[in-house]
């Protein structure tokens, strides 16, 4: 079954895993996504990637239970290409206001280490996380993270935001 590796950023959870079906069962790690209940889910997998695990329909059935599904291929070991750069300024803004909000997002790859790692601490560093510390937490929970200087370099060519101080909730 997907393993979701999750932490928190700006009082919402960000989550890293690896593409359902990679795990030899592409129902019960689809389900297992699903009952996460993310708000939006990053697909970074090529579709070739997706073929392979019998995960084509992945973003339709995320669709049918309300979760936003954004694909956004990077091939693997590689970096962000001009049409994913087109589309990432809105894709970003809408996963820092998921999690914000207190949502859930969750980016993956084949093995949801090196492109989600790269993803992940590029949405960190985004919602105002030092670069440095963001990597510490994000290797704390998925070690390896961020795989190829290439990927290390694109998460940290970032505009950091402005740092969002937020309470714990106290019941």
């Amino acid at each position: 079954m997907t393993v979701i590796h999750a932490l928190p950023v700006g009082g919402g959870i960000l989550a890293l895993a690896p593409l359902p079906g990679a795990s030899g069962d592409y129902r019960g790690d689809l389900g297992h996504v699903l009952n996460w209940t993310p708000a939006v889910v990053v697909s970074l997998t090529t579709e070739v990637e997706m073929l392979a695990v019998g995960a084509q329909a992945l973003g339709a059935q995320l669709q049918e239970r309300a979760t936003r599904w954004v694909h956004l291929p990077v091939a693997d070991m590689g970096v962000p290409d001009d049409a994913f750069m087109a589309r990432w300024p809105e894709v970003s803004a809408f996963a820092r206001r998921a999690l914000m909000g207190g949502g859930r997002v969750l980016v993956h790859c084949h093995a949801g280490r090196g492109r989600s790692g790269m993803v992940a601490l590029r949405l960190m560093i985004e919602a105002g996380e030092a670069p440095d510390e963001a990597l510490e937490r994000l290797r704390g929970v998925v070690p390896g993270a961020v795989e190829t200087a290439a990927q290390m370099d694109w998460a940290n060519r970032a505009d950091r935001g402005a740092a969002r101080f937020v309470r714990a909730r106290t019941s």
